[in-house]
């Protein structure tokens, strides 16, 4: 009798464990892959081999794309490329003959596999970054109406790429891949959510969208990283030195180190008081963008 009360009682947690991770599993997709939802969660097994079709779907990369990304997407290509196709497992932005084109508006974390995992298989890739040297902050209502609109303080600078690049600096020095980065002007359009962004007093970011491009610059090699630094910047420096010839935070400085020296440009080569002293060879920074 209390074997089969106990063989009663599991099968019964256990199809209410299934039942939470069908539960789980549905909200996830709702929020994730809205398209694919019912073939996931509903058809059960049926679910991945649409999910696997999807795959397969050229449209499948624009499903949440946003307006500065799709943006940058046709401005880069040329006549006779492709979009969002497959390529060994993940769908490409643009594929340029032999070049994969992947636009990339913020988070690099998120595409350091996809970009391992190709750079490993033999292919040119090309990471294309917007930084927004001037950006419009614009206001809307629940009815998207603008209300109101003012012109950001903040510039950015190709230093800005450095945020994004401490999520792989060892992978700059691959000869496969390189970085364009797009000096652009931007529209930020925000909405009020009381429930978010406290810091900005519950105005959130909706989207961004491109209004021109000034500039352009490519980095294809580590030297290209070290034609940022300030040309003033001694050959043995620290991050506080680095953030003053830049006017930039200290921030910035120390994550362009961290890039730099994971790359092997930049050398620590002791310690002044608390602060890491950091040798670059001189060589290296003979070509010398503005910042």
């Amino acid at each position: 009798m209390m074997m089969s009360v106990a063989v009663v009682f599991a099968i019964w947690l256990a199809s209410m464990h299934e039942f939470v991770h069908t539960v789980k599993v549905r909200r996830i997709c709702r929020r994730l892959l809205p398209r694919l939802c019912d073939s996931i969660a509903v058809r059960g097994s049926g679910g991945a081999t649409a999910y696997a079709r999807g795959m397969s779907d050229p449209h499948i990369g624009t499903l949440r794309e946003k307006p500065l990304h799709a943006s940058l997407k046709e401005w880069c290509a040329q006549p006779g490329d492709s979009f969002e196709q497959p390529v060994d497992g993940f769908v490409i932005d643009v594929v340029s003959g032999d070049m994969l084109i992947e636009v990339q508006t913020r988070s690099f974390s998120s595409m350091k596999r996809k970009l391992v995992t190709l750079l490993d298989l033999g292919h040119r890739i090309r990471v294309v970054h917007p930084i927004a040297i001037d950006k419009w902050i614009v206001k809307i209502d629940d009815d998207g109406t603008e209300s109101g609109r003012r012109r950001s303080p903040r510039h950015g600078a190709p230093t800005d790429l450095f945020s994004e690049l401490v999520s792989f600096p060892d992978l700059v020095s691959h000869p496969y891949l390189d970085f364009l980065l797009v000096m652009t002007i931007e529209e930020e359009l925000r909405r009020h959510d009381p429930s978010k962004a406290w810091r900005r007093k519950g105005w959130v970011v909706q989207e961004r969208r491109l209004l021109d491009i000034r500039d352009t610059l490519i980095l294809s090699d580590p030297s290209d990283l070290a034609g940022l630094l300030p040309a003033e910047l001694p050959q043995e420096w620290t991050t506080a030195d680095l953030a003053s010839a830049l006017g930039r935070p200290r921030r910035i400085a120390q994550q362009m180190a961290y890039c730099l020296r994971g790359c092997d440009v930049a050398v620590p080569i002791g310690k002044q008081g608390n602060a890491v002293v950091y040798r670059t060879d001189g060589s290296a920074r003979e070509r010398t963008v503005p910042t």
